[in-house]
C-alpha cells in the first residue's frame, strides 16, 4: 500500500484520482492550496507525490526540491495541463521521477508512480496540446505576467491591442471542443 500526497486544485480531477487510488487500497491525502503543500508534507510520511504544476496562478515547480527534502525516498510525479519542454527539464533536474501531461489516464498515472505496470506497449508518449490550446495558454500567461494590462501584453506578443482583445473575447479552445 502506497501513501500518496495528491496536490491539485482541480477538485473534480483530484476527487476522481483520489477515489481511484483509494479503490486500489492506497492511502491518499489531497491538498488544493499552495500554502498547505509543504506543511502537509512535513506532518506525515508519503511514499509518492503527485504534483500539479499549477495551483491557481502559482507554479509548484519551486516546491519540487523542498518536497523531496521533506519526503526522502518519495517518488514525485508532475502532472500538468501546461506541459512544456522547459518545465519538464526543470522538474526532472529538481528530482521529479516523471512528468505527465493532462489528460492522463489512471493506468498512465499508476505506471508513472510505479504502482502498476504500464501494460503492453508501456507508457504512451504525451499527446501534444492542440495549437489553439497552446496559443490560448501562452496568451493567458503573458497577460498574467503583465498584471492584466492588455496593451503591454499585446506589445510582448507582437499583436495589435484590438487583435488581442478579440482573441480574449473568445472562449478557451477546450470549452469549445
Amino acid at each position: 500500500m502506497a501513501t500518496i500526497l495528491l496536490v491539485d486544485d482541480d477538485l473534480a480531477f483530484s476527487g476522481v484520482m483520489r477515489r481511484a487510488l483509494e479503490r486500489r487500497d492506497h492511502d491518499v491525502t489531497a491538498v488544493e492550496r499552495y500554502d498547505a503543500v509543504l506543511p502537509t508534507a512535513q506532518r506525515a510520511r508519503f511514499s509518492h507525490i503527485l504534483l500539479d504544476l499549477m495551483l491557481g496562478e502559482t507554479s509548484t515547480l519551486p516546491l519540487v526540491k523542498s518536497l523531496l527534502a521533506a519526503q526522502p525516498g518519495a517518488r514525485l510525479v508532475m502532472l500538468t495541463g501546461y506541459a512544456s519542454i522547459a518545465t519538464t527539464v526543470q522538474a526532472l533536474k529538481d528530482g521529479a521521477a516523471n512528468y505527465l501531461a493532462k489528460p492522463a489516464g489512471m493506468r498512465e498515472v499508476l505506471a508513472a508512480l510505479e504502482l502498476e505496470d504500464a501494460g503492453p506497449g508501456g507508457l504512451r508518449p504525451p499527446r501534444p496540446l492542440p495549437l489553439r490550446q497552446l496559443e490560448w495558454e501562452h496568451i493567458q500567461r503573458v497577460l498574467m505576467e503583465h498584471d492584466g494590462n492588455v496593451s503591454a501584453a499585446a506589445r510582448t506578443l507582437g499583436l495589435h491591442r484590438r487583435s488581442l482583445q478579440r482573441k480574449l473575447l473568445k472562449r478557451p479552445p477546450s470549452m469549445r471542443e
